[in-house]
């Protein structure tokens, strides 16, 4: 995965602004993504950050770089455990609430708004777009 990209779409993650980031990567068979996200784990660990696949499909994959110590800080706020546990995660342990995340993303169909818990959203926005994804929408489209 070219440097560039990380920075293109990651730079407030990486500048410690934000907890995490997430973008999309088109498959290559060429590119051995797997092996990017080890050597970048291997570079990005001491300094705070992790890098992982959330989902791969033959086309696309979608990564996401985040620091650990702060999800684990946003995940334990009380509105966002509330909001977790709702939607079925083991609260508790950021890893096993990253590992549910990806598990639903590879199996629902419908959007996961409790995605922006994992990006750094206040719990309070998340929980408008739980209740209705177009309340307070200033802007839609282009």
């Amino acid at each position: 995965m070219p440097e560039k990209t990380l920075i293109e779409h990651c730079s407030p993650t990486l500048a410690g602004l934000k907890t995490a980031n997430m973008f999309s990567v088109r498959m290559d068979k060429e590119r051995d993504l797997h092996g990017d996200i080890r050597r970048l784990n291997g570079l990005f660990q001491p300094k705070g950050l992790c890098i992982r696949l959330l989902r791969e499909t033959e086309k696309n994959a979608l990564v996401y770089l985040y620091r650990p110590k702060r999800l684990a800080e946003d995940l334990e706020k009380l509105e966002a455990r509330r909001i977790l546990e709702e939607k079925g995660y083991p609260c508790g342990d950021a890893e096993c609430c990253l590992l549910q995340l990806i598990r639903h993303l590879s199996e629902d169909k419908e959007f996961l708004h409790e995605i922006g818990l994992f990006l750094g959203y206040p719990p309070s926005d998340v929980r408008c777009f739980l209740r209705d994804s177009r309340d307070g929408v200033k802007c839609s489209g282009c």
